[in-house]
């Protein structure tokens, strides 16, 4: 179950892969997938098990499914560090997509910008459109609301006693919004709202609206 809302009179779906769709501009945001991750930490030794490759790009493809975008704009950290074996299988997801891609750099995105035009996806530090600005790193501009990533955003949702639940959230402030980390091997940060910020949370398929 997707979760509609409104942003300066522009309409943007929240969708529980952790993807936004910017219905005016057919643009779909994605941030932190980290892919290489998963086989970075297999090739030295620690045991994160393969399917979580496979379940990044599955995800992806949900996302394209659902919203069938003109565009997808990568907020950062797509990939995790130097190019590994998922390379090739990113290179292929590329090949198959019709979608226009967009990178807009993150700290992780440390592979050499000749590869990625040999895919011809765009790369930015930032993008500034409409009112609207998309970063890796969340900023705070005057006359911008800012979509961005990096933080990898969690809450923790209490239920009767002591139970408790550490759910990715969609971190929405006043004038920014932190969207989860897309990826299926990437961790989570507690945020706390504050009375002005409102927090979507994602669980079992669903994005749950909690403020």
């Amino acid at each position: 179950m997707t979760v509609t809302i409104s942003i300066q009179n522009h309409t943007f779906i929240l969708h529980p892969t952790g993807a936004v769709f910017w219905t005016n501009k057919s643009i779909l945001l994605i941030s932190d997938v980290h892919l290489g991750k998963v086989m970075h930490f297999r090739k030295h030794g620690v045991a994160v098990p393969e399917s979580a490759v496979s379940k990044n790009f599955d995800q992806m493809n949900a996302a394209l499914d659902y919203f069938d975008p003109e565009t997808v704009i990568f907020l950062g950290d797509l990939f995790h560090s130097k190019k590994n074996t998922e390379w090739q299988l990113f290179e292929k997801w590329v090949s198959e997509t019709t979608s226009k891609i967009i990178l807009v750099a993150g700290n992780h995105d440390v592979i050499d910008k000749k590869h990625y035009q040999k895919l011809e996806i765009e790369i930015y530090s930032e993008i500034a459109t409409n009112g609207f600005l998309l970063t890796h790193h969340p900023e705070e501009r005057d006359h911008f609301f800012n979509f961005s990533g990096h933080i990898h955003p969690a809450v923790k949702m209490r239920g009767i006693g002591r139970q408790s639940l550490k759910l990715p959230c969609f971190f929405k402030k006043p004038k920014q919004m932190i969207l989860p980390a897309f990826g299926e091997f990437t961790g989570t940060y507690f945020l706390i709202p504050t009375e002005h910020d409102c927090v979507y949370a994602i669980a079992n398929d669903e994005v749950i609206v909690v403020c």
